[in-house]
């Protein structure tokens, strides 16, 4: 992934990655507008130009990382076993284990008290990745007898992922991560 200096992105790119940023690092309730404008640069009423709410602005952000993941999963053609690899380094370098988590993830502490619209966009991004996982995991596996469908094994991959990244947050290690995700591949394997 490309890096980008701020002064390059337009004010509501700018908005959009300190939000993620945020989101990732203080959860989706551990922030508010002014910490955005903050960041940004800007006052807090400009913001209502680009977002008229934090669920808005919250929706957009978990949108633009669905679309960023699609946008990873068709970048290159790959065999089975290197996309899952591949997934599983998105998570680690991408996501920042040991020092962030996923922007849909980082919304699940505040579930209750958090709009549908924005429930629904966190649903989204977690069914685009398991729909991806599954036929991953399909084409990496397609003799596996087993008991779990290969749909629920990518549940399973997904909520791993997730966990890990936030058992990695937790102590601040990337090393809790790997050691997540090296247990998760020898699971898949048996």
């Amino acid at each position: 992934m490309a890096i980008v200096s701020a002064e390059s992105l337009s004010t509501r790119e700018q908005i959009l990655r300190v939000a993620r940023e945020l989101i990732q690092t203080r959860s989706y309730l551990g922030f508010s507008f002014q910490d955005v404008a903050d960041q940004v640069g800007i006052r807090k009423p400009s913001l209502y130009h680009h977002f008229p709410t934090k669920e808005a602005l919250g929706i957009e952000v978990l949108r633009a990382s669905t679309q960023a993941f699609r946008d990873w999963t068709g970048a290159k053609v790959r065999t089975p076993q290197a996309s899952l690899d591949g997934y599983f380094r998105m998570y680690r370098d991408g996501l920042g284990a040991g020092s962030s988590v996923c922007p849909a993830g980082a919304l699940a502490p505040g579930w209750e008290v958090i709009n549908d619209d924005l429930r629904q966009a966190v649903r989204e991004l977690r069914s685009t990745q398991v729909l991806w996982l599954t036929g991953v995991l399909g084409a990496l596996l397609p003799q596996r007898q087993s008991a779990v469908p290969v749909g629920e094994l990518a549940a399973y991959v997904f909520a791993v992922c997730q966990g890990a990244l936030l058992s990695a947050r937790m102590t601040g290690r990337v090393e809790d991560f790997d050691e997540c995700i090296a247990q998760l591949k020898r699971s898949i394997e048996a």
